[in-house]
């Protein structure tokens, strides 16, 4: 197959809908678009441990298949999206990347980190986000200004920067809305109003971007993924989270459990909660980086 921008040439897609354990036809269309996102989700667990471990993120499809297809890991943003992308490709989608600029409820200007993708389907644009974590999306959202759309328990919706309180969805679903060139911000409803995610503007961004967006998020001093693991699953119902020392399962009625996991009984968690199956080597590696951070 000949070269392609976001790798789907290089994917061996029957090996990754395999993995995350999708069948039948599979076209671009709505309906494939919502399971292969919502079976990625399930599949692979958000986790930045070969930061920890010493080793590079590599963004190349084959080192992506590698990794995540054949030996069962998972990945963060680019990781996550990037393969995504080169699925979506392969298949016949057309789409475009995003960047964006996390949040998580604070209003502190922070740069471009995170990853997503503005998809074409039945008509409609959809955001799709594989790559975001503890608050990611289930399914592809309507790319549509005051959407709110619950998928499982958790609620989330797309808001023009600047707007006040929840908004009820208009027009159609999966319409481009209005505020086009304007800035957008995703939010999941907390029992306590609306909590922003990320917001993102209409610039389209390119594999080379997240090339650049990697090497600061994965060596950068100050980033959150180079000091302590961050691994997290979404279900429709729950939210697994392991941060730093700290394992926590978040409800959507904002109740949380959580409690402190020493560095000797971390391979047995991310084997037990994560599905992520750690050699002895890096086992011992990441208990040793662990203990020294805490």
């Amino acid at each position: 197959m000949s070269e392609s921008l976001w790798g789907g040439g290089e994917l061996d897609l029957d090996a990754y809908l395999a993995r995350i354990k999708v069948t039948g036809d599979i076209r671009p269309d709505l309906a494939t678009l919502r399971a292969v996102h919502r079976a990625h989700v399930a599949a692979f667990p958000f986790e930045n441990l070969e930061i920890l471990l010493g080793r590079p993120i590599l963004l190349e499809i084959k080192a992506l298949q590698d990794k995540m297809v054949a030996r069962r890991r998972g990945g963060y943003c680019y990781e996550q999206n990037l393969l995504f992308a080169a699925a979506l490709e392969r298949i016949g989608f057309s789409f475009t990347g995003i960047g964006a600029r996390v949040r998580m409820g604070s209003d502190k200007l922070r740069p471009v980190t995170h990853m997503a993708l503005k998809v074409e389907a039945d008509g409609g644009h959809w955001l799709c986000d594989v790559g975001f974590g503890g608050e990611g999306l289930l399914e592809p959202l309507p790319f549509h200004n005051g959407v709110r759309v619950r998928q499982g328990d958790w609620t989330f919706g797309i808001h023009p920067e600047g707007a006040e309180g929840s908004q009820e969805a208009g027009g159609s679903a999966g319409s481009a809305g209005s505020g086009e060139a304007g800035i957008r911000v995703l939010r999941s409803l907390h029992p306590d109003g609306w909590f922003d995610l990320y917001a993102f503007g209409p610039e389209e961004r390119f594999p080379v971007d997240y090339v650049v967006m990697n090497h600061y998020t994965s060596t950068y001093p100050h980033s959150p993924f180079v000091s302590r693991p961050v691994v997290q699953q979404t279900g429709p119902d729950a939210r697994w989270n392991l941060v730093g020392s700290v394992f926590s399962v978040a409800r959507p009625d904002g109740s949380s459990d959580q409690h402190e996991v020493g560095a000797p009984e971390l391979a047995e968690l991310l084997a037990e909660k994560f599905r992520i199956e750690l050699s002895e080597a890096d086992a011992q590696t990441l208990a040793r980086v662990c203990s020294a951070g805490s």
